[in-house]
């Protein structure tokens, strides 16, 4: 599904986050935030190592991670409105030299700019499709940057506005830890690219569109594929064909979520641990496993809570519950529906009558969506405003910086993946774009 162009029309106020951030830090409004520092500027964040304002405690960032460097004082002064006019000045001087890319929770302030709007993989289509663009401007996070640069042209530079957006979740399967559970369990399971009498070989990896061009570019070279939330039930199937297990990260409720839904019992879904010998299995129950699942999550979908839609359910009757697959499991059996962000929003708008949603993704989408159809009640099932910290940092300021860099002929914060590790991983990809659905594979 191609991500869906923008025109450069502000949104209604009540759909930016950052304003209600900031009414709630002035106490204009009686909402609460996980964070008051989620109210400062990202570049009082940039030297530190860490996620940003308003990630899990738990998160500890990798070392060696991207740091952003000093913006400059005159974006970090300026008003709303002043980068609001720089950047459209600076996309109208570009032309169609520039592509700007908005990913689905980026700030309103940031989305507003956007030519195309849509998830990483609908995103990364959308720079594709543009051949005649020399720079493709990601308003994401790395690896959906890393994502464009693979399927981009190689004189096309990618940029990152910030390059302190990281992503947790990604960072929780580093390369490294993913080699050595493969040596792990090739010592149990035999050559992995033997296959068996059926044709089966011991395990298929598959790696999640939210990890790393490292992790893709494993997988490509051993026989594995990558999956969205949206395909994944299909990828399984693909990969199903080829293996005896699946070895699924970094998240492993998408992984969970999407293998019980096919049928996969849940005792046969070990979960791995890079920091355990055998990821903290014994050999009987990898043995067993039709799915190894990566000890990997999201920290925003990992907020919502059972409590949350009982809660919705008592004080809307009859409100439709939808959440995204990286919920915890229990999550999603409580709710109505699950499905990727694209489902989340195609479910909305094909409700002919007014509806009232609870919604558990991103706060940013999920208020976007309530000001798009105002028909709807549509509100995030947790109450407290918490956006994915660091999309966040994703700052009109260093959207205005990196376009007047262009301008004056500066690339500024370009993000390259070294071609020993595009080949594999666009390998990987170009499985995942030929895989079809299957009419029944067996758990």
């Amino acid at each position: 599904m191609p991500a869906t162009p923008l025109t450069l029309q502000p949104r209604p106020i009540d759909a930016s986050v950052d304003h209600e951030i900031q009414a709630i830090v002035t106490g204009s409004s009686l909402s609460q935030t996980c964070t008051t520092d989620l109210a400062a500027g990202p570049w009082d964040f940039d030297s530190r190592p860490g996620y940003g304002p308003g990630s899990s405690m738990g998160d500890v960032i990798p070392t060696g991670s991207p740091r952003q460097g000093e913006l400059p004082r005159e974006y970090r002064e300026a008003s709303e409105e002043e980068l609001h006019a720089r950047i459209i000045a600076a996309k109208h001087a570009l032309g169609d030299r520039v592509v700007v890319l908005g990913h689905f929770y980026q700030r309103e302030e940031v989305v507003a700019h956007a030519d195309y709007v849509g998830d990483s993989f609908q995103l990364a289509g959308a720079a594709k499709a543009h051949p005649e663009a020399e720079a493709i401007v990601f308003c994401g996070v790395h690896f959906m940057a890393e994502t464009a640069d693979l399927l981009s042209g190689p004189d096309q530079a990618v940029i990152l506005p910030n390059l302190a957006a990281g992503c947790s979740m990604a960072d929780m399967a580093d390369i490294d830890q993913v080699e050595e559970c493969w040596e792990q369990l090739e010592e149990l399971y035999g050559p992995m690219d033997r296959a068996d009498a059926e044709g089966l070989v011991p395990v298929v990896p598959v790696t999640y569109m939210n990890s790393s061009a490292a992790i893709k570019g494993f997988v490509g070279r051993h026989g594995g594929i990558v999956c969205t939330s949206s395909n994944a039930r299909t990828v399984l199937e693909w990969a199903f064909a080829r293996g005896r297990r699946v070895l699924f990260f970094p998240d492993q409720h998408l992984g969970r979520n999407t293998a019980k839904a096919m049928g996969v019992p849940l005792d046969r879904m070990p979960l791995w641990n890079p920091r355990r010998p055998m990821g903290g299995n014994d050999d009987a129950a990898l043995e067993d496993a039709r799915v190894i699942l990566w000890h990997g999550f999201c920290s925003v979908h990992r907020r919502f809570s059972v409590d949350q839609i009982d809660r919705a359910r008592l004080e809307h009757p009859g409100v439709r519950v939808i959440v995204h697959p990286e919920c915890p499991m229990d999550v999603v059996d409580a709710a109505d529906e699950a499905g990727s962000t694209d489902y989340i929003r195609k479910a909305i708008q094909a409700a002919t009558e007014p509806t009232t949603f609870a919604i558990g993704t991103e706060i940013n989408l999920v208020q976007r969506l309530a000001a798009e159809h105002p028909q709807h009640t549509i509100f995030c099932l947790d109450p407290v405003v918490c956006p994915c910290s660091t999309m966040y940092r994703i700052h009109p300021g260093y959207l205005a910086w990196v376009l007047e860099g262009l301008v004056a002929g500066e690339v500024r914060n370009r993000i390259t993946v070294p071609a020993d590790v595009a080949d594999p991983a666009r390998v990987a990809l170009e499985r995942m774009l030929s895989a079809r659905p299957s009419p029944q594979v067996a758990p």
